[in-house]
């Protein structure tokens, strides 16, 4: 499965809990990643400066659904589950 453009789900639901270049403390959840292009691309993509949170995070049909929205919702339901 291949990312959907333009969703960026991953990158603003999760909290990240290691640096990102221009978040240093992370990320918290519900928050745009400052890597984030305007039209919801990642700035890191194939760099490696890029978080290995985000390297092993690939895109998976239980996570991603059938649209953004979907995504949005079970991103946001495993962001509440692993809450510490």
């Amino acid at each position: 499965m291949d990312c959907r453009p333009g969703c960026a789900a991953c990158c603003i639901i999760p909290s990240i809990s290691t640096p990102i270049p221009g978040m240093p403390a992370g990320k918290p959840a519900y928050t745009r990643c400052v890597q984030l292009s305007p039209d919801n691309r990642c700035l890191l993509f194939g760099q490696p400066e890029r978080p290995s949170v985000c390297l092993s995070f690939a895109p998976q049909q239980q996570w991603c659904g059938e649209s953004n929205e979907e995504a949005f919702l079970r991103l946001e339901s495993l962001e509440r589950l692993t809450r510490p």
